[in-house]
């Protein structure tokens, strides 16, 4: 770890870069990039459902996910859209009659239910999150569903069905699951599961709006009162639930290890985003967990099982300034071309989202008010996100799915408040170390009360899309209209052999003639959801890439040379 005098040197250094003038234009041109098509896409058969509209209660105001990917082998991503819940079948512990959907791609930008027919439709409990890997190597991917009851392991058994295997394999949690990532931190060729956990709740017993027995972890808006108006109580003033870490045994089934690798949360923390990357480079796998109104944790992974959490030693726990946030969703991404991932943290109105800049030795720097991500985050309650090269550029963008938790924020009339629903931001890469925020600009309207997003090439035109999870009413679905621009992309779909089928935890570095670039193959992530597996790189006006190299999982690498652009190319471990 560098001293803390050895940090200012890089931060001076970037101040003064920062201050050259912008290497490309600040904002996309003539008409909008991302166009509507939910509707025309058969999406809006669903709407996520959680409580009343009302909103009363916590439980009601966070769900949920959604997770994008090829459940049957066609090479057409698909959707999967968590729900949530019903204040009867919570409160009486039964069954919820709200279902979660699958989606199946059938090409030419239409979408069918199958949620039937696959067996997805959940169990009852109220849903929270997704992610997606293939657990048991069989070249078919799998579904975990995180709620707040009983989980679900869906193993994909090849043939257009999922089967619920949660009691056999031994991946359950009846607490109130929230982020869940896979990752082969041992590298033993078997993904294993890490699940966040938010609070305890009484069922018997649920706090009513402005209640004055409960906590406000510092600060109003996080109690039973915003603005002076009574809302629904917590996380602060109640109990944690603690972690889980399930481990792959290779047979099927898997252990839960969480107290014996420390990873457990003896102390308390509202756990809520999850997401395992190589954050030093040293091919090992760390986790980092975005807490609710708490320390956020970087577990590093020291190898041999052994694991040192340094969230606030490493500066990616806490603000710059050293308070705390209410963290929600996070993100890894290049978005420097240093092959180093930094992380992007979403969190409350009020408050700013994060982005840590990677420095190298597992130091990060807040670096969101001279990159230009701090003031425009600051009115909105924000949740998924994610780096994604939406214009082609070779450059890592950001998008970020909003919305209120409180109904109420509509009474209040203030410029300062934002309202209920609010409008997606997209944050364009400057490629000088600066963003520029330009959603509205790009389409991303109108407002919702938006929680869980992924993105995909749905339509594997080169482009990437997006998908929202919206409370209360039906998904966005944002198509990419860039097809037709000037700039090149590659995508690659990563096949395991002796390392995970999945590769999940495969990094790649792409270079160009003008650049490199590097991205991890990453499970789990956003608020609570899951972007496509495969990888897909923006080369500019590059018409191929020069060299692409794959360091698997288990350390072997894999080297190819001009690689014509503008495909989607298979690359099997050998």
């Amino acid at each position: 770890m560098a001293s803390k005098i050895n940090l200012l040197l890089p931060s001076i250094i970037l101040v003064l870069w920062l201050s050259s003038p912008a290497q490309k234009p600040d904002a996309p041109q003539g008409s909008a990039v991302f166009l509507s098509g939910a509707q025309k896409a058969g999406l809006t058969t669903f709407t996520l459902r959680s409580g009343t509209l009302e909103k009363k209660y916590i439980m009601e105001t966070m769900s949920s996910g959604v997770c994008l990917f090829d459940y049957n082998n066609d090479s057409l991503v698909d959707i999967y859209l968590v729900n949530g819940g019903t204040l009867d079948s919570f409160r009486n512990r039964t069954r919820s009659s709200l279902e979660n959907a699958l989606f199946k791609n059938l090409g030419n930008r239409r979408f069918q239910d199958v949620t039937e027919e696959a067996g997805v439709g959940g169990n009852g409990a109220w849903g929270m999150g997704c992610s997606v890997a293939d657990y048991d190597n069989d070249g078919h991917l799998d579904l975990y569903v995180a709620n707040y009851g009983s989980n679900i392991l869906y193993h994909n058994l090849g043939n257009g069905k999922l089967e619920d295997v949660t009691q056999n394999a031994q991946v359950d949690d009846v607490r109130w699951s929230t982020g869940s990532s896979w990752a082969d931190f041992d590298k033993d060729g078997d993904l294993d599961l890490f699940v966040a956990n938010y609070i305890e709740l009484d069922r018997e017993n649920l706090p009513e709006p402005g209640s004055a027995e409960y906590g406000t972890m510092g600060s109003a808006k996080m109690g039973c009162q915003y603005k002076g108006l009574p809302v629904s109580c917590g996380p602060g003033g109640m109990n944690a639930s603690g972690d889980s870490l399930f481990v792959n045994q290779g047979d099927g089934t898997f252990r839960e290890r969480s107290k014996a690798f420390g990873m457990d949360d003896p102390q308390g923390h509202y756990g809520l985003g999850a997401l395992w990357g190589d954050l030093d480079g040293d091919g090992w796998t760390d986790l980092y967990v975005a807490n609710d109104g708490g320390i956020n944790f970087l577990y590093h992974n020291l190898g041999g099982g052994r694991f040192d959490e340094i969230g606030l030693l490493s500066g990616a726990g806490v603000r710059g300034d050293g308070a705390e946030q209410s963290s929600m969703g996070v993100a890894v991404g290049d978005y420097l071309h240093q092959e180093r991932l930094s992380i992007f943290v979403t969190h409350f109105a009020e408050d700013y989202c994060t982005l840590y800049r990677n420095d190298g030795d597992l130091n990060f720097a807040d670096v969101s008010e001279i990159t230009g991500i701090s003031a425009p985050t600051f009115p909105f309650v924000s949740w998924g996100a994610f780096f994604f090269d939406y214009d082609k550029d070779g450059w890592l963008d950001i998008f970020v799915a909003d919305g209120h938790v409180f109904p109420q924020a509509d009474q209040i009339q203030s410029q300062s408040v934002a309202p209920y629903r609010q409008r997606g931001l997209l944050f364009q890469n400057l490629s000088n170390g600066r963003f520029k925020e330009v959603g509205e600009r790009a389409g991303l309207t109108p407002a919702r009360i938006s929680r869980g997003a992924a993105v995909a090439d749905l339509d594997n035109d080169g482009c990437l899309d997006i998908v929202v999870n919206n409370l209360d009413e039906s998904p966005s679905l944002f198509w990419n209209s860039l097809k037709s621009n000037a700039n090149h992309y590659l995508t690659l779909k990563l096949v395991g052999t002796t390392s995970n089928r999945a590769a999940i935890g495969a990094r790649v570095r792409l270079r160009t003639q003008s650049m490199w670039q590097m991205q991890e193959v990453v499970s789990g992530g956003s608020y609570l959801s899951q972007n496509d597996l495969r990888l897909h790189f923006g080369l500019g006006r590059a018409e191929k890439a020069d060299e692409v190299l794959v360091r698997w999982p288990n350390g072997k690498t894999s080297a190819l040379k001009d690689v014509p652009a503008d495909q989607i190319l298979t690359i099997a471990e050998k």
